[in-house]
C-alpha cells in the first residue's frame, strides 16, 4: 500500500509501485485495472525480463473529493505464482473547509428567523469568496466574510408552514471543490 498526502492545491495524487522480476522467466502483464474511473494506472513495459525492475504508476484524480480515499489497482500477469496482485493507493485529502454546523433546522410553525453556519478555510487553502446555493427556493442564503478565510452563512426559510429540506452547496470561488450542508423545516412533534 502507498499512502499519499496531497496538498489542497493538488489536482492529482500519483503513486509509484515498484517491482522486480525475481524469477527465471520473463513475465508479461495481461491487464492493469483500477477500482474506479477517477484512477488511471499504467506499466512502463509489457514484459519484464528476469532480474529487471520497473514500476506501475497509479494516478488518482482528486476532483472535489476530500478525506481518506482508498483506490485499488488489480494487476494480472502470466506468472502462475503471482497471476493476480491487488495494489492499494491511499490518498488522505485535506478537508480544506470546516463547516459547523453541517445541519440547521426549524420546527414547523417556528418563527422563520435566520440561523448561522460557520465556515473556516484551512490556512493553506486561501478562500476569498464563497458561493452558496440552495437546492430549493424555500431557503434564502447570504454569505458574510468575517475575515481571513472565515465566513458566516445566514440561512433563512421563506416560511415554516410545511416540512421541507434543502441541500446547501458551498463552493469556494476559483475552486472545483464543493461542500454541502443541510437546511430543513421539520414536523413539530404532536403534543397531547
Amino acid at each position: 500500500m502507498i499512502e499519499l498526502h496531497p496538498t489542497p492545491a493538488d489536482q492529482q495524487a500519483i503513486g509509484h509501485f515498484k517491482y522486480q522480476n525475481t524469477g527465471n522467466n520473463p513475465v508479461r502483464f495481461k491487464s492493469v485495472r483500477t477500482s474506479c474511473g477517477c484512477t488511471a494506472a499504467q506499466t512502463q513495459k509489457e514484459e519484464v525480463a528476469p532480474g529487471e525492475k520497473g514500476e506501475i504508476t497509479a494516478t488518482f484524480n482528486i476532483g472535489d473529493r476530500t478525506g481518506t480515499q482508498l483506490k485499488t489497482v488489480t494487476v494480472e500477469t502470466d506468472d502462475p505464482a503471482n497471476a493476480r496482485t491487488v495494489l492499494t493507493l491511499k490518498a488522505v485529502i485535506p478537508q480544506n473547509l470546516q463547516i459547523a454546523p453541517m445541519f440547521v433546522f426549524w420546527k414547523q410553525g417556528e418563527a422563520p428567523k435566520p440561523k448561522m453556519i460557520g465556515v473556516s478555510a484551512e490556512k493553506d487553502f486561501p478562500v476569498k469568496h464563497l458561493k452558496v446555493t440552495s437546492s430549493t427556493p424555500d431557503f434564502e442564503t447570504k454569505v458574510q466574510e468575517t475575515g481571513q478565510g472565515q465566513f458566516k452563512i445566514s440561512v433563512q426559510p421563506k416560511d415554516t408552514n410545511r416540512p421541507v429540506v434543502a441541500i446547501l452547496t458551498i463552493q469556494p470561488e476559483d475552486s472545483p471543490k464543493m461542500f454541502q450542508a443541510t437546511a430543513r423545516v421539520v414536523t413539530a412533534p404532536i403534543t397531547q
